[in-house]
């Protein structure tokens, strides 16, 4: 073993890029919260300043992906496809199977320069997460208590806010509603027979409101929807914590476009466009089970250098400053201080167990089990 590879399964190095991250994360915060004055000033810029903001941050979770780990993504698609990306507003549809799946997302968002513009639709709870939720919340992203009765004019006076965003935007959205479980599977089956729709392989029944609301809102915004499947060469069930021990990864996506005029208008028509279109993905799945890809041609779109030295900027200014003050505590002899210091150090990792936490899907939500629990 290497020394790199030996120092990436170090506790003391992952508690240090930790370090970094919530750090910088809470200074981003800050400046966040000081932008506000420039909301009413002008909008525009507030937001652009934010995009650069977000950038900063999520760019160090992509380091990781990109360098630390050098997991690889190759795209599935065709070089039309490609000439579009980051070059129009569009809605991106994409499985919700494993941990690390909005990471990859995350890192075509930065290949292609939208990052920090990135949206989604994310479960409220997400907004009192430190660093996530409120990074969000300042870049206008639209949370939701997914009960749809509460949800819906929140939803559709968030969407419309982002009608004249002047970044180009990626607009995620996991239609299945939740992580991917064997237990949440066979009950969505369940639900999907008693509706008369056909069984699915390797996803849950889609949530159809909020996709139908979004391509509503968002028509005129919105040029396309990207219909994104992901999987995992070496049938491996990748993890943010594989990750930062520096597991390399095979990362496979098969991206399809489809132009929003090609979306039927009417409610209705939209939702049975979304469980045709996941019939298609589970189709896709079964044949990269087969297979072991995915059908068109093989895309590998270039890492870029921004998020390693967006990393180690960060890494320069706050770790000379952390060790210059460890140094003083321990030069102090006092065992009050040290002690204090200790538990300090204890806590950080605690909390960074917790973030890491939030990305676990067997510590995910209980979403998608009310019919299971209704049953029992």
């Amino acid at each position: 073993m290497g020394l790199l590879a030996y120092l990436k399964t170090q506790f003391v190095v992952h508690l240090l890029i930790g370090f970094v991250f919530v750090v910088s994360g809470l200074i981003i915060n800050f400046t966040q919260l000081c932008s506000l004055a420039l909301w009413p000033i002008s909008k525009q810029l507030y937001r652009r300043i934010n995009c650069r903001l977000a950038y900063s941050l999520w760019s160090q979770l992509v380091m990781l992906l990109e360098w630390w780990s050098c997991t690889e993504c190759t795209l599935f698609t065709d070089h039309d496809t490609v000439s579009h990306f980051g070059k129009e507003h569009v809605v991106i549809i994409l499985n919700h199977n494993f941990e690390i799946d909005f990471l990859c997302g995350w890192t075509m968002c930065e290949r292609f320069g939208v990052l920090g513009s990135s949206k989604v639709l994310a479960k409220k709870e997400l907004l009192y997460v430190p660093l996530i939720g409120w990074t969000w919340y300042f870049l206008e992203i639209v949370f939701c208590k997914r009960k749809w009765e509460e949800d819906r004019d929140t939803v559709v006076e968030g969407l419309r806010r982002l009608a004249d965003y002047p970044e180009y935007m990626w607009f995620l959205l996991y239609c299945e509603g939740t992580r991917f479980t064997e237990t949440k599977h066979r009950v969505s089956m369940e639900v999907a027979i008693s509706k008369g729709l056909p069984p699915l392989k390797h996803h849950l029944l889609p949530r159809t409101k909020g996709f139908t609301t979004a391509v509503q809102c968002l028509r005129g915004t919105v040029a396309a929807i990207y219909d994104v499947t992901l999987n995992f060469r070496g049938n491996k069930t990748p993890s943010l914590l594989g990750i930062l021990y520096g597991k390399k990864y095979m990362a496979d996506m098969c991206v399809r476009r489809f132009p929003l005029e090609d979306i039927p208008v009417d409610e209705k028509g939209a939702a049975q466009w979304l469980h045709k279109l996941y019939q298609e993905k589970d189709a896709l799945q079964e044949m990269y089970k087969e297979k072991g890809v995915f059908p068109g041609e093989q895309i590998k779109p270039a890492r870029r250098l921004w998020t390693l030295l967006n990393f180690l900027c960060w890494a320069a200014v706050l770790l000379s400053l952390l060790f210059s003050f460890v140094l003083g505590i321990f030069a102090s002899g006092s065992p009050l201080l040290i002690l204090t210091f200790l538990g300090f150090v204890g806590a950080a990792s605690f909390g960074l167990r917790r973030l890491i936490g939030v990305t676990e899907i067997e510590k995910g939500s209980s979403y998608g089990n009310q019919e299971l629990k209704k049953k029992e």
